[in-house]
């Protein structure tokens, strides 16, 4: 097994800043990031989108930059990769209803490796059913879905991220340097 090695779902509309982050950051710290989208390979581009909170009842959605993808969902070698890094935004919203993304989630629950999720990402973790006697954040409109699979929802400030065990998750990417180190922290 590589263990440098991190396995990154994204797809189109995921959160601008939550894909390309832990994709820029992750290799500061010596890892190697592969970022992926179902259907899509290596070069292909996503679109994404930056949510933004600016006093409104909810976050506000700005078109984003296209980010490139680095290897292909397909050509994935699961056992190369030592945690794997889910960013928000809408593109969870789809991604779960993919049986294979939660195929590649429940790999790394059952194998008790890193599982990092920001914001929307943890609507990929509820339906996958890892999150079922776990305490897990997110971004506080996804709360009933934890709650509903079986989770405990944790309320904590929109910049820290909680850990439990090997699942760490942050509200949103005002969190990225909490995640970021727990994530690295549990990554070793």
């Amino acid at each position: 097994m590589t263990t440098k090695r991190v396995l990154l779902l994204a797809g189109d509309f995921v959160e601008d800043y939550e894909v390309m982050v832990p994709f820029q950051a992750l290799p500061l710290l010596g890892f190697t990031v592969d970022a992926v989208c179902p259907g899509k390979q290596a070069g292909s581009q996503i679109r994404t989108a930056i949510h933004d909170f600016e006093g409104d009842q909810t976050y506000s959605e700005k078109p984003g930059h296209n980010f490139t993808l680095n290897a292909s969902f397909a050509d994935m070698q699961l056992d190369n990769y030592c945690g794997l890094y889910i960013p928000g935004g809408r593109a969870p919203e789809y991604l779960r209803l993919n049986e294979a993304v939660l195929n590649v989630v429940r790999h790394f629950a059952t194998k008790n490796l890193p599982i990092a999720a920001i914001c929307h990402g943890i609507q990929i973790l509820t339906a996958a059913g890892v999150v079922k006697n776990r305490r897990c954040t997110s971004y506080p409109a996804c709360s009933p879905e934890i709650t509903l699979a079986g989770g405990q929802y944790v309320a904590v400030p929109v910049d820290q991220a909680y850990a439990d065990g090997n699942l760490i998750t942050a509200p949103a990417w005002p969190a990225h340097q909490a995640i970021l180190r727990l994530f690295a922290k549990a990554l070793g």
